[in-house]
């Protein structure tokens, strides 16, 4: 079987973690909450891709860790880049600063604004998002 061309493309900082995307990423969202800050050290942009589009080119590193009932986020154990989560959907969610570059894709809004550390402030005119889909007004 051959796959189609990758339209994405992205790693961990050593290489023995690669995968593809075979297909459209989701608008890129800024998540705020507690979780990704503390995995990431800030806030992370991810985009979903469809899991069938998704795939593993290398898993020498991988590692999986189970972060709620539902969700589970995908690392290297060999250099610690925080990659992608799944939430138990079909979609993988991929933070984007794993992509090879050049990527052409444009940050969208913030999500879980409700949840952000103190330390920063969020200043752009981007929409922003109490949780995942309540649109914060005024």
């Amino acid at each position: 079987m051959t796959l189609p061309m990758a339209n994405y493309a992205g790693g961990c900082l050593c290489g023995a973690v690669r995968f593809e995307v075979n297909g459209p990423l989701t608008d890129l969202h800024a998540c705020h909450c507690s979780q990704c800050r503390r995995q990431s050290g800030h806030f992370p942009v991810a985009a979903s891709a469809r899991l069938s589009e998704f795939v593993l080119t290398e898993t020498r590193g991988l590692k999986w860790y189970r972060s709620s009932e539902t969700a589970r986020r995908g690392f290297c154990a060999e250099c610690g880049s925080f990659l992608f989560w799944d939430g138990g959907n079909d979609e993988m969610n991929i933070n984007v600063g794993s992509l090879d570059p050049p990527t052409g894709l444009k940050l969208a809004g913030h999500i879980f604004v409700d949840d952000k550390a103190d330390y920063y402030e969020i200043t752009d005119d981007l929409p922003k998002f109490a949780g995942f889909d309540k649109p914060i007004t005024g």
